[in-house]
């Protein structure tokens, strides 16, 4: 009887002990099998993490961590390493554990039961040559709404890059992969593995599952078709953190949703940068953009925005990335915006591959040319890394390499007493950036910052309130303020003819982009 309860006592402990920790080895898998064979070698000091704590793994490549329901378990791939990816070019590098699953009665499927934990979780490793100068791919918000929208994307953006990727080693999508129809993830992932590359991807408030009532059941389904919201990776000599940044529902009133963190999510930030070496780049990448649009924008939770740039403060090197807003801005933090760290923390608000939610009529490959409401052209970026430094280059899709500038400048103007103004819409610019013009071969000079509404947006907006019969496609939305516009008058003497004005933008990398426009001077013609 003694010997029996023992026993049952052992095997009580043994389960227990199985349910409350994980545990397994980080290893080479030297044959490619993805079962880690006797004599494959572990991999020492790499970080894996249960979604809060981050342990580092010993000399034999082992981890353990303590589980406390469901979780995700997942490696942070270190530098000079890849993880496998599936034939969606989707990384493979972590395991779900939700013994149950994901509520049954949710509209989008999440994980199935995964049942007790087996004995070992490990991850696969494979030695990568990982060069310090790399470059990377980013997409905002592709967004579609319906199979015709996915079309759009694979033909506006997909199509175009896939043969244009330049040295690009992965891609990143920054969120809104979707819009709210979760069963169209599939044909995102579909047409974005034709790419080529490995591809990592954000989650947004429309990826979301809407029936969660607890913010933690939020991204079901996101993580069942792409892996875990928040987790990191390691590439050259740079550290990325992917996050979700949005609370839904909103924790204020329970309804829609609101940018922040939960406290799990805090403690893995705070976790995992601990094991980060300071001089490395911190790149972190997530959908709400931190920074309020206006007084008054409540959007984003400022104590979580706090905490985090609290735990970014002793790095020297640091970029934010975020979407969300379909317009594009260079975001500069300051002491002002409780930020204490060496230098201005730069977060780029990224334009989108929708650009205008697919609005406006059709551009040359019949995809909807979707301006977006700052006079952004739909588009994506390179992130060229150089050690730990980085410069980043906006691509206008359909566009050539150099179209960096949208100009306006009146077709014809009065040789006397003219009002005309140049506007320059730098679409890549920040205030502090150098942006000058001169007309025919005279004197540069400098243009003037001003944040206002792009005139070539707001004409191509009035002109579907003009006609008297509906245009194939839909109205754009409104147009709203630019944050990288520049303006300029007009020479108070120039001859009667032709003319041309030319524009060159110094951005904060050192890189001078130029563009030009041909305009007319005629005499006034005064009413009798």
């Amino acid at each position: 009887m003694k010997l029996q309860l023992s026993i049952f006592c052992l095997a009580f402990t043994t389960l227990t002990f199985a349910q409350t920790s994980v545990s397994g080895f980080v290893y080479e898998d030297a044959n490619g099998n993805s079962v880690k064979d006797r004599k494959e070698k572990g991999v020492t000091n790499v970080a894996v993490s249960n979604g809060q704590e981050v342990t580092l793994t010993d000399k034999n490549g082992r981890y353990s961590l303590p589980l406390y329901g469901d979780h995700t378990i997942f490696v942070i791939k270190p530098s000079g390493y890849r993880t496998r990816v599936d034939s969606n070019n989707l990384p493979q590098f972590y395991h779900h554990h939700k013994p149950n699953g994901s509520p049954e009665d949710f509209k989008y499927k999440g994980t199935a039961p995964t049942g007790a934990l087996p004995p070992d979780i490990n991850f696969p490793l494979y030695r990568n040559q990982e060069k310090k100068d790399f470059q990377i791919l980013v997409f905002g918000d592709p967004q579609p709404y319906t199979l015709k929208e996915i079309d759009y994307f694979k033909r506006g953006i997909v199509n175009e890059v896939k043969n244009n990727r330049k040295q690009a080693v992965f891609g990143l999508s920054l969120g809104d992969l979707v819009g709210d129809d979760l069963t169209l993830h599939q044909p995102y992932i579909d047409a974005v593995k034709e790419i080529g590359l490995p591809w990592y991807n954000v989650m947004g408030n429309h990826d979301m599952n809407y029936d969660a009532k607890d913010d933690r059941l939020s991204d079901e389904t996101f993580e069942a078709n792409f892996g875990p919201s928040n987790y990191a990776f390691n590439y050259g000599n740079v550290h990325f953190m992917v996050l979700d940044d949005i609370l839904y529902p909103d924790p204020r009133d329970g309804k829609g949703y609101w940018g922040g963190f939960r406290e799990d999510q805090l403690k893995f930030i705070e976790n995992n940068l601990k094991l980060v070496p300071k001089d490395k780049l911190i790149v972190l990448s997530f959908h709400i953009q931190m920074m309020p649009e206006n007084a008054g924008d409540d959007h984003f939770r400022m104590e979580d925005r706090k905490r985090l740039f609290d735990l970014l403060k002793p790095f020297e090197n640091v970029l934010m990335m975020s979407a969300h807003t379909h317009k594009q801005s260079q975001l500069f933090y300051t002491k002002g915006e409780g930020w204490e760290g060496a230098k201005d923390l730069h977060e780029y608000n990224v334009g989108t591959t929708s650009g205008d939610w697919y609005s406006g009529t059709a551009d040359a490959t019949g995809v909807p040319a979707s301006v977006m409401r700052d006079g952004t052209f739909r588009g994506y970026s390179f992130i060229d890394f150089s050690d730990n430094k980085y410069s980043i280059r906006y691509k206008a899709a359909g566009q050539p390499e150099e179209f960096q500038i949208s100009l306006y400048v009146p077709k014809v103007i009065a040789s006397k007493r003219n009002s005309a103004r140049i506007l320059a819409n730098f679409f890549m610019g920040s205030k502090d950036d150098l942006v000058e013009y001169r007309v025919d071969s005279g004197d540069w000079k400098p243009m003037n910052y001003t944040e206002t509404m792009d005139p070539n947006f707001v004409q191509s907006v009035f002109k579907w309130d003009t006609v008297s019969e509906l245009w194939q496609g839909r109205r754009p939305s409104n147009p709203e303020n630019s944050k990288h516009l520049w303006m300029a008058p007009f020479p108070g003497k120039l001859a009667n003819g032709k003319h041309t004005v030319q524009v060159r933008a110094t951005d904060r990398y050192g890189k001078i982009f130029t563009a030009e426009q041909d305009f007319e001077v005629q005499e006034a013609n005064p009413l009798p």
